[in-house]
């Protein structure tokens, strides 16, 4: 796999904004068979950021069931990577990050 389709972009929410803030823990979108090495590499080639960590997460999808027991996935599943940096690290700027449509 490619270093450049790894990473999709950045998932924004609460928890994530007081995790990059508290703790230098991004939460990031990954394609379906990235690893954790993967993730670490193409951060350290492209973002020039020094990785610590990497967790995964596993999101699953938001069903919804209706009329005679058909059921309508609202929210496909994906996967996310929890990655901290080390305190040396520079921030990670994802702004101007284009996100991969899945």
């Amino acid at each position: 796999m490619e270093l450049t389709s790894v990473i999709y972009g950045p998932v924004i929410t609460e928890k994530g904004e007081r995790l990059k803030a508290q703790l230098r823990t991004y939460a990031l979108r990954v394609a379906p068979d990235a690893t954790k090495i993967l993730v670490k590499n193409a951060l350290q080639k492209y973002f020039d950021v020094q990785v610590k960590a990497v967790r995964v997460v596993k999101v699953g999808p938001k069903t919804r069931v209706f009329g005679k027991g058909a059921i309508m996935e609202k929210r496909h599943p994906y996967k996310k990577m929890l990655v901290t940096l080390t305190k040396e690290s520079k921030a990670l700027d994802l702004s101007a990050f284009h996100m991969h449509s899945s």
